[in-house]
């Protein structure tokens, strides 16, 4: 948390709207891809430079511009100068801990959201943000760093023939958003795998790095309940829109997108209410562990019990001359064997009354 204070101070004193990059820088250098497309036709090129975009504003074809990496921010202000973006549109793409959001104006409209998946390597969740400014025939994504869930989508303006629901790109930034948040499925699903096989091993083996298991559980969902849940108004505003950004035959998408997004939000709750009761199983499991633990115990400190007053009293200092009243077991010739065999009855005894009780 510390981190990020420290990176959101350097806006501390700047004019709304001012340009600052707020997060880690994840690549060295910005790569910009475009794909051009119309009915029949498609090309993709890797441009060098942001001006070679600018003659994609006001073409006859459909043009989609990725930019990876949001750290040079004079690019962005260049590119959101001639596209005519709102610089308080660029300072949110900039700001990598921005909240998802939704934002209209006249001839564009900007999305953002977080991108979610799990790091190969560490296993730990990695959130990722995308900004999505879309116009009548552009739709420019800004991410921070290469490698994305949009590869379908590129095989799918490539291969359709004829790209009649690509000619669109309010159908374009829906196939983008359903790309996020069909992948927050697989994320899903990889954390309810997690969270049954922790439940079956704290059931089973209790151990003790089991609790911080849970805690980074429990802080991952929190994580991405924080970041997919302002999503639900993201798609229900893209809904409820009455920009002519937005066309009829793509709305009936958008509502199967927002059922997604609330399908996803209720499985995140779900499974913060099973982690916070992994908890609950892990000290009831330890609990139990610890009551069989005393059980065996007080069971053997009770079989011990009659053994241990039978050996002090036969412990005593008797003299039989004295009287015959002294202990006159001592004097007999089996007396030590005696001794055992009473001992091992009495320990037999209590050992088979335990298990008729079922105690042991």
């Amino acid at each position: 948390m510390v981190k990020h204070i420290k990176k959101f101070s350097k806006k501390i004193g700047l004019k709304p709207g001012s340009v600052v990059h707020i997060g880690e820088r994840k690549i060295e250098t910005v790569k910009i891809s475009v794909i051009d497309y119309d009915q029949t036709n498609h090309k993709t090129l890797e441009l060098k430079t942001i001006e070679e975009c600018f003659q994609y504003k006001d073409t006859s074809s459909f043009t989609w511009i990725d930019i990876c990496g949001l750290h040079d921010v004079e690019l962005i202000a260049k590119l959101g100068q001639h596209f005519g973006l709102h610089d308080l549109i660029l300072e949110d793409i900039a700001n990598t801990g921005q909240r998802p959001k939704i934002e209209e104006a006249d001839n564009h409209i900007f999305i953002v959201l977080k991108m979610l998946y799990h790091d190969t390597k560490s296993g730990e969740l990695v959130s990722e943000q995308v900004s999505l400014v879309f116009g009548a025939n552009y739709l420019i994504s800004f991410q921070e760093r290469e490698g994305d869930v949009f590869d379908h989508v590129r095989k799918r303006i490539e291969k359709t023939v004829p790209r009649v629901r690509f000619l669109g790109t309010d159908y374009l930034a829906y196939a983008l958003m359903d790309a996020v948040i069909d992948h927050y499925f697989i994320v899903l699903e990889n954390d309810g795998e997690k969270i049954e096989a922790l439940e079956e091993d704290l059931v089973t083996n209790p151990k003790r790095e089991d609790i911080e298991t849970i805690h980074e559980m429990k802080r991952e969902l929190l994580g991405m309940r924080r970041r997919v849940w302002p999503l639900r108004e993201v798609v229900g505003g893209l809904e409820r829109s009455e920009s002519s950004l937005i066309h009829d035959y793509t709305k009936p998408y958008v509502r199967d997108l927002y059922e997604h997004v609330v399908q996803v939000i209720d499985t995140v709750e779900t499974f913060r209410d099973m982690v916070s009761g992994l908890l609950d199983i892990y000290l009831s499991s330890i609990s139990n562990r610890m009551n069989e633990v005393m059980k065996v115990l007080t069971i053997i400190a009770t079989i011990f019990i009659p053994l241990g007053f039978l050996a002090g009293i036969y412990g005593m200092n008797f003299d039989t001359s004295v009287s015959p009243f002294n202990m006159p077991e001592l004097g007999l010739k089996y007396g030590y064997l005696l001794f055992w065999l009473v001992a091992l009855a009495v320990g037999g005894g209590l050992v088979m009354y335990f298990r008729k009780r079922k105690w042991l």
